[in-house]
């Protein structure tokens, strides 16, 4: 996923799934190199570790997925 892709990904998490800033920030710490060299960004493993963590549901793990097949 391109960055600007990923930022609209990261509005779709906080707009319509209401996730806070630093909900998304952990989730990304957990996954994401520092390097800002990287082109394509995977979120795939971002929303796997808010699910993990509980920071969202199984149904809103389908909206995520969903979202991402159509991005």
């Amino acid at each position: 996923m391109t960055p600007s892709n990923y930022s609209r990904f990261i509005r779709f998490l906080q707009d319509e799934l209401s996730l806070s800033p630093d909900s998304i920030a952990m989730a990304e710490r957990a996954n994401h190199p520092t390097d800002s060299q990287h082109k394509y960004i995977d979120p795939s493993p971002v929303s796997m570790t808010l699910w993990q963590y509980g920071l969202v549901t199984l149904e809103q793990l389908d909206k995520i997925f969903d979202w991402l097949e159509t991005a």
